[in-house]
């Protein structure tokens, strides 16, 4: 059913109807319902193309996914984000235009978004400390929602974030509670923001419990299964070896568990692990009893709520910028115990 048949059935001018299904709000409450209500009915869905030029919009929203070799920005992580996003984007009529580049690209791509007007806003991922495109897409006037934060940056920007720096400070703090007193950080790239609160919260830990910040403790690096193995069994094989892991990401705890079980040795009693748990759809952290002691963030839930504050932005321009954090919730699992007494 297309829209002139929806409004002959109504008995309504295609305006009112289009008008009521874009919620315009000099249409009455009880014509808007009955719009919805028909609209539902008759399976009908307005023409996106349509609804794109009597709004000047392209009800789209661009990802620009830089392919660098310093950093993997295509993850496990990365798609339960972008599969966030879009339940959103599709509940909300837009669809997403997803740009794989070259880093030395990613600025061109950025303005010829603008100049074609081919998006009405973009969202930035994996932020960097120090983040150029941060001032780039402010002077492009271009809305953006940003995936993390930018620690050295004055200007105002939307963001939602993922208290790091708390989360990753309570983790050791607990290790602390159970005697551990050699904690080891398996930390991700540390030139991205998330990775350096990270280790700002690691290392306010250390300093509340007057323990001196030992560089030999803490790896950063890509969050994968291989490198978690190979800080794991290099730091397991020394003299004074670490009783306690704190891991980035649970695919690096599973490197760090291999590495224990290799050398004979029970996580949980032998070496305890605690990591961030995004809550991966297609990696869980065991069941009712999670495996790993854990800070939980759902990265799918965090897609959906940037794309809702992004979109938030797009329609109310004048609006100052959402600054969005979400608190960990800590799970105590199977990999955590009471730091082993020493003969």
């Amino acid at each position: 059913m297309n829209l002139k048949e929806l409004s002959k059935n109504l008995g309504l001018s295609q305006t009112t109807v289009s008008r009521a299904l874009n919620g315009y709000p000099e249409v009455s409450a009880a014509t808007r319902h009955r719009v919805e209500r028909a609209a539902k009915e008759f399976n009908y869905h307005p023409s996106t193309r349509a609804k794109g030029l009597a709004t000047g919009r392209a009800l789209a929203i661009g990802h620009v996914i830089p392919v660098s070799t310093k950093h993997e920005m295509v993850n496990p992580v990365f798609g339960d984000f972008i599969a966030g996003a879009g339940e959103t984007y599709a509940r909300n009529g837009f669809e997403m235009i997803l740009s794989i580049v070259d880093d030395l690209n990613e600025e061109q791509i950025y303005r010829s978004l603008k100049s074609r007007r081919a998006v009405d806003g973009v969202i930035v991922h994996g932020p960097r400390i120090d983040d150029p495109r941060i001032a780039l897409l402010t002077n492009l006037e271009l809305p953006f929602a940003v995936h993390g934060q930018v620690t050295h940056c004055d200007l105002p920007y939307t963001f939602l974030d993922v208290n790091n720096h708390e989360a990753f400070e309570q983790a050791t703090d607990y290790l602390f509670d159970l005697g551990h007193r050699r904690i080891a950080l398996v930390n991700g790239l540390e030139t991205m923001d998330f990775a350096h609160r990270r280790r700002t919260g690691y290392e306010a830990s250390l300093t509340a419990h007057g323990i001196a910040i030992d560089a030999a403790l803490m790896c950063s690096g890509e969050m994968t299964e291989v490198i978690g193995y190979e800080t794991a069994s290099n730091l397991l094989a020394q003299d004074d070896a670490p009783s306690a892991f704190v891991c980035s990401s649970l695919i690096s705890a599973l490197g760090v568990r291999r590495a224990i079980e290799e050398r004979g040795l029970v996580m949980g009693k032998d070496v305890s692990v605690i990591t961030h748990d995004d809550v991966l759809s297609y990696l869980q952290n065991g069941g009712e009893t999670p495996i790993f002691t854990a800070t939980r963030s759902s990265v799918r839930t965090a897609g959906r709520r940037l794309a809702e504050v992004l979109l938030h932005a797009i329609e109310h321009p004048n609006k100052p910028p959402q600054q969005v954090i979400l608190e960990c919730e800590f799970v105590v699992g199977q990999s955590t115990g009471p730091a082993p007494r020493k003969d």
